[in-house]
């Protein structure tokens, strides 16, 4: 027998936490498989549009948005409208 072999006897018995549950908000289930992807009215029949820009762009874009008591999203909808004007092609207005 080695010297560790009775350590284990000597331990209490150690009963694993039960998990409390956790109720999810309704504003943070909103869009989650929980209600069927359900989306904020705002939102119905839209897509996301996503990239990826430096740190220093988003805070000049928040800064901005703030200077100009708007959202980012809102400036991003200008800026669309701009390239698609630049372009030849209808704007879309979704600010």
């Amino acid at each position: 027998m080695t010297r560790f072999a009775g350590l284990k006897d000597d331990l209490p018995e150690v009963r694993p936490a039960t998990p409390k549950a956790i109720e999810p908000s309704p504003v943070a289930s909103i869009g989650t498989p929980e209600t069927g992807g359900k989306r904020r009215p705002a939102r119905e029949g839209k897509k996301g549009v996503l990239g990826h820009f430096s740190p220093e762009l988003s805070r000049a874009l928040n800064i901005l948005a703030i200077e100009e008591s708007t959202t980012v999203q809102a400036l991003m909808g200008e800026a669309f409208d701009l390239l698609m004007r630049a372009r030849g092609k209808h704007p879309f207005g979704e600010r």
